[in-house]
């Protein structure tokens, strides 16, 4: 027998959760008919997704690796929701996304996600002194030693278990304020791109849990004079990567301009404790983008106005946010 870990976003407001439970398969099954994972139902008026009358919902598979926390044969399954007539449930994000993406196919878009997140100790970010502050932001991006970089075992492991699972995590860094990380997926095409995101999400809550850590995608985990949590979205089209992409880039931008409260409206919640104009964001009230500036809503990197192609990096999207949201409004105000 294996084991199958079903997991899937519920629908707690403001800010939806990852949820899972443990279905057991028949291996030699499995084996034979890997396509096959069967849907599998769950009590929705415990998750945000149903009234007590009609509380059933079902999982119905879309995803799957290797579980690096149990090992073996033993599989994660990513999930979409469906509701009690079997059509995808209101909260079920991904359905949209996916529904959508045959309308811009030719464009080719490709995403990379920059998760950032806060590992916290009870009450108080990893490292963080009881009763008082660290040092002064400065020393702990991309830091090394003891005084400056809090969890890195548990970003290893992390890092470890993605890198089993099959996932595409092209990096990870220690971040601006203590006890803050961030790793990175991608580039895939957007729905492996968001898949992996919620596999590795998941991976980083359950790691957590062996070492007593908990974890935080709030985007402004300490008020004060500290960075925010974000989760940079890259985006790209062919024609971007391709020669001459530096024009259609900045075309971009200017259609990112002209929506730019509506993102800014679905870009995760609390959003405007984030975006204030400080520590490396534009204000929310504001669109701005750029070469190389960390301050703007939209950044080009340097090395892609060299290279004349490339890719944007959307700035503004919160750590907690939707990751089926914000790259299905991408590809709809660039590519519509």
């Amino acid at each position: 027998m294996i084991k199958a870990e079903y997991i899937w976003m519920d629908g707690t407001q403001p800010t939806k959760r990852l949820r899972s439970k443990t279905k057991i398969l028949e291996k030699a099954s499995w084996l034979e008919r890997k396509a096959d994972l069967p849907k599998w139902g769950f009590d929705g008026s415990s998750t945000g997704q149903a009234t007590g009358e009609q509380s059933d919902c079902l999982l119905q598979p879309v995803f799957h690796c290797l579980d690096p926390v149990r090992g073996g044969d033993h599989i994660l399954v990513l999930c979409e929701v469906r509701d009690f007539n079997d059509e995808p449930h209101p909260t079920n994000t991904r359905a949209k996304l996916r529904e959508n993406l045959d309308s811009y196919a030719e464009y080719e878009p490709l995403f990379g996600i920059e998760q950032e997140y806060t590992m916290f100790s009870g009450m108080r970010p990893l490292g963080w002194p009881e009763g008082g502050y660290p040092a002064p932001q400065g020393p702990f991006y991309c830091g090394v030693g003891a005084d400056e970089v809090f969890g890195r075992k548990v970003v290893e492991e992390h890092l470890e278990a993605c890198l089993t699972a099959g996932l595409t995590i092209s990096g990870l860094n220690a971040e601006v304020m203590p006890g803050q990380w961030e790793f990175q997926v991608g580039p895939e095409d957007a729905l492996d791109a968001c898949d992996q995101l919620m596999i590795a999400r998941y991976l980083l809550f359950r790691i957590g849990e062996d070492h007593g850590v908990s974890l935080s995608l709030d985007p402004k985990p300490v008020r004060g004079d500290w960075n925010g949590a974000g989760a940079h979205t890259n985006f790209s089209t062919k024609a971007m990567r391709e020669e001459g992409g530096l024009a259609v880039i900045e075309e971009a931008c200017r259609k990112l301009g002209t929506r730019h409260d509506f993102h800014v409206e679905n870009y995760g919640e609390g959003i405007e404790r984030r975006l204030t104009g400080l520590h490396e964001t534009c204000s929310y009230h504001d669109f701005s983008w750029g070469i190389g500036h960390r301050g703007a809503s939209i950044r080009i990197p340097l090395q892609v106005a060299q290279d004349g192609c490339g890719y944007l990096e959307d700035r503004r999207p919160n750590a907690n946010m939707d990751p089926y949201v914000v790259t299905r409004l991408m590809i709809e105000t660039v590519c519509g």
